[in-house]
C-alpha cells in the first residue's frame, strides 16, 4: 500500500538516517543515486589502492622478490573471495580478471569453439553489453540469432526445443528496472539438457541480488568490480570446461610456460590465466579483494546489505509512485528504478536535479533496443541505490524530484 507523500513510514527498515563510516568521504550535501552505473567505494577499497602503489607496487606473477610475492598472494585472495561470495568451488570454476563485464563477455563468445553451438539466445531486455556481443557472436559461429522475451518478473520466457545446442546469454537483473532472472536454476537445468551453455550478465546483481547467484551451475558469470563498491575491473567466473573448449585468439604474455617460432605452451592447471593475456590490475584486483572481505563484513543499522538496501528501494519506489505527472517504468520496487515524466525531458530533470545535489542517471542506459525501439520511450530518469545511500537520501531525492515537478507543471 502506498503511503502519503506527507507521511512516512517508521517501521525500523525504514529509519536508518546515519551513512556508514566507510562512506564519510562523501559530501553531506551530495545525494549520490548512480551505483547502476558505478558505486562508492569504501574506505577500506580506497586504503587497499593507496596502500598498494605506496608500499608495495610490483608486477604479479612475473616476480620473485618481496613486494611481487605480497602481490600474488592479494590476488590469489581476491580469486578466492570470488569464489566465495558465490558459494562455487575452486575445482570446478576457474576466476579471471579483465576490463569490465563487456570485455569479459566479449572474450568468451569471441574465442568459443566453431561448430559445437546451433544458436545463441539472448532477451529484448539486456544491455548494449549483452545485445551486441551475441549479434557478433552468432556471426563469427554463423548461427541464428534468437531474442526472446522476458516475464514482468525477470524469467526468461523459452521453450525447451529453443535451447538445443544454445549459447544462452542474458543479464541476471535488469539495469532499467532491476528485474531478475527469477527462472535462472530451470534455464540452466533446460539448456545443459539440450546441449548448451548459459553465460550470466551479472553486472547488477553481485552488488545487491547476490543471493541469486550463489551455487548457480550457470557456464560463466560476468561482471564489474565498480558496480560491487570495487575499483574499476572486470571479473569472469568460468566452468573449467568451457574455459578448456576455447578456440584462444587473443593471446600474449601472462599466459604462456614457454614459447617457440611456431607454437607456445599454456601455462598448466591455471584456466584463469586463459583470459588474462599481459600485465593485469594489480592494484585493482587487491581491491576487489579488500571490497569482497567488505561486503562478507557489513551491517548497515545492524542488518544484512541486502535488507537495507530492499527497505530504502520499498521506500523510494513508495515515494516516487507518488509524484503527480511521473510514470514509473518499474512494476515493482528494487535497487534500480526508472522513471519518466511524459511532458518533460529526463536530461533536463537530471540537471535540474544535480543543481539541487542530486546525482541521477538519464538516457536509455545502454539498452536502446528495448527502451525506444520495442517500448518507444523517451529518455529515462534512473535512481539506483548503493550501501552509501540512507533514508536522507531517498527523502531529499524524492522531494527535489516533487518539487522541481510541480514547478514545471
Amino acid at each position: 500500500m502506498k503511503h502519503s507523500g506527507l507521511f512516512r513510514r517508521t517501521t525500523p527498515e525504514a529509519v536508518e538516517t546515519t551513512r556508514l563510516a566507510d562512506f564519510s568521504y562523501l559530501d553531506p550535501g551530495v545525494v549520490y543515486l548512480d551505483s547502476a552505473c558505478q558505486s562508492l567505494r569504501p574506505q577500506p577499497v580506497l586504503d587497499a589502492l593507496t596502500e598498494y602503489y605506496t608500499s608495495y607496487n610490483a608486477c604479479g606473477g612475473r616476480v620473485k622478490y618481496a613486494w611481487g610475492r605480497r602481490v600474488d598472494d592479494e590476488v590469489a585472495a581476491a580469486r578466492q573471495g570470488v569464489l566465495g561470495l558465490l558459494g562455487l568451488s575452486g575445482r570446478h570454476y576457474a576466476v579471471s580478471f579483465t576490463l569490465n563485464t563487456t570485455f569479459g563477455l566479449n572474450l568468451l563468445l569471441q574465442q568459443l569453439p566453431l561448430g559445437r553451438y546451433a544458436r545463441v539466445v539472448t532477451s529484448h531486455v539486456e544491455h548494449n553489453s549483452v545485445f551486441l556481443p551475441t549479434m557478433t557472436a552468432a556471426k563469427r559461429l554463423g548461427v541464428p540469432r534468437l531474442v526472446l522475451g522476458r516475464a514482468e518478473d525477470g524469467a526468461l520466457l523459452y521453450e525447451p526445443a529453443q535451447l538445443e545446442r544454445a549459447v544462452v546469454v542474458v543479464n541476471a537483473a535488469s539495469n532499467i528496472d532491476g528485474r531478475l532472472l527469477t527462472n535462472l536454476a530451470d534455464l540452466v537445468r533446460d539448456t545443459h539438457a539440450k546441449g548448451g551453455i548459459v553465460i550470466l550478465d551479472a553486472a547488477q546483481s553481485m552488488a545487491h541480488e547476490r543471493a541469486l547467484l550463489q551455487k548457480t551451475d550457470a557456464d560463466a558469470i560476468c561482471f564489474s568490480a565498480h558496480k560491487m563498491y570495487g575499483a574499476s575491473l572486470g571479473v569472469i567466473v568460468a566452468r573449467r570446461e568451457l574455459l578448456s573448449s576455447l578456440e584462444l585468439s587473443f593471446v600474449g604474455g601472462g599466459m604462456v610456460a614457454d614459447v617457440r617460432e611456431d607454437s607456445y605452451d599454456l601455462l598448466p592447471n591455471d584456466p584463469g590465466a586463459l583470459l588474462e593475456p599481459g600485465l593485469q590490475a594489480w592494484a585493482e584486483i587487491i581491491a576487489l579483494r579488500h571490497a569482497t572481505d567488505w561486503l562478507g563484513q557489513v551491517r548497515p543499522g545492524g542488518r544484512p546489505p541486502a535488507e537495507h538496501v530492499s527497505a530504502l528501494s520499498e521506500r523510494l519506489f513508495d515515494s516516487l509512485s507518488d509524484i503527480p505527472g511521473l510514470t514509473m517504468v518499474n512494476t515493482a520496487a528494487s535497487p534500480v528504478i526508472s522513471v519518466y515524466a511524459p511532458k518533460q525531458d529526463s536530461h533536463r530533470l537530471a540537471v535540474f536535479l544535480s543543481q539541487s545535489g542530486i546525482a541521477a542517471r538519464s538516457g536509455y542506459f545502454c539498452a536502446h533496443h528495448y527502451l525506444k525501439e520495442r517500448l518507444g520511450l523517451p529518455p529515462l530518469l534512473r535512481f539506483s541505490l548503493g550501501l552509501h545511500s540512507t533514508t536522507a537520501d531517498v527523502d531529499r531525492a524524492q522531494d527535489a524530484l516533487a518539487r522541481l515537478m510541480k514547478g514545471l507543471s
